[in-house]
């Protein structure tokens, strides 16, 4: 486990993510893994005609929804506790849950894999809910406004008496700051020598703005990111620097399909393996915001700079 700063990040004299601390220790530690889950199969996915007579929050699980979150706790129990051995079998779980009824239940059977041990804690967490539409939604109208969100860009199209993506970002922002504040403070009351996992049960679209956010990914790679399947999950595990990154649990063909593009790839297995400093050489993240950067300030940038403030001058 890491030590780790106050602005969420691991100390550079930390050890490797597998190794504990002492019990004793004062600083708390960075959990192993962060994981998100898009809830089970609601009758809002099987059929859209229930948000015309149920308000989105209370739209409740289908039978096959209720069974995928249970087999989804299973699966959620053997990627946490598959790299422990018998040197260090001691692993916590602690969750954050959306408020919605989808959420609570898909929860609910996914804690049948989990011990009272295991469990250190559970919060339900407003701002992580889903994105707003409006209130009761009439189908044929939210489906000409879905098509106008099509056209405008799904993140700042905003739904009338909703929200937009970049409104969900906000509160998502503000959640993450809690986050930390929790680890940072030990509010979880963690024992250092256990692997803590923290599972957030959310939506699609607010666990998209999530990766979004926590990578610092741009409104146009968010745009082409693919949504969850239900009671899918994306894991955010801690890399030798300690860094969190997709590609230590999962595949390179998996973010693929994910909708994650080559170079947002390359950036999360460089995080998997090594440290920070990424950005600072990362292609996309400078060239998608300037035109022409010079390579080196040598003489022919100073004719450029001259010949550019020339120009300045003239035109005043």
């Amino acid at each position: 486990m890491h030590p780790i700063h106050r602005n969420g990040r691991p100390s550079s004299s930390s050890s490797s993510p597998s190794s504990s601390s002492s019990p004793s220790s004062s600083q708390p530690c960075l959990p192993k893994r962060i994981i998100l889950m898009r809830h089970a199969e609601s009758q809002g996915n099987l059929d859209t005609a229930a948000y015309t007579t149920t308000p989105d929050n209370k739209i409740p699980l289908t039978e096959q929804g209720l069974a995928q979150a249970e087999l989804a706790g299973a699966q959620l129990r053997r990627v946490i506790s598959a790299d422990n051995d018998s040197n260090h079998p001691e692993w916590r779980v602690c969750f954050y849950v959306s408020p919605y009824e989808r959420t609570r239940s898909t929860l609910s059977q996914i804690g049948r894999s989990f011990s009272r041990k295991r469990v250190i804690g559970v919060r339900e967490e407003c701002r992580i809910r889903e994105q707003d539409f409006g209130n009761f939604q009439v189908q044929e109208r939210m489906t000409a406004i879905k098509q106008t969100r099509e056209k405008f860009g799904r993140f700042f199209y905003r739904f009338p008496e909703g929200e937009s993506a970049a409104d969900v970002y906000d509160r998502v922002s503000s959640f993450l700051e809690s986050l930390w504040r929790d680890i940072d403070m030990n509010r979880l009351r963690h024992n250092p020598c256990h692997d803590l996992n923290l599972v957030i049960v959310s939506h699609g679209l607010t666990s998209r703005v999530f990766l979004m956010k926590w990578f610092k990914w741009s409104v146009e790679q968010f745009e082409h990111l693919n949504n969850f399947g239900n009671c899918e999950f994306r894991v955010m595990q801690l890399g030798a620097g300690g860094e969190y990154s997709l590609a230590v649990h999962h595949t390179e063909e998996e973010l693929t399909e994910w909708g994650l593009s080559p170079e947002m790839i390359a950036d999360q297995k460089w995080r998997a393996r090594s440290g920070k400093g990424w950005t600072d050489r990362c292609p996309w993240y400078l060239d998608s915001f300037f035109d022409k950067l010079a390579d080196s300030d040598d003489t022919d940038n100073d004719d450029v700079w001259h010949e550019t403030n020339d120009k300045v001058q003239q035109s005043n």
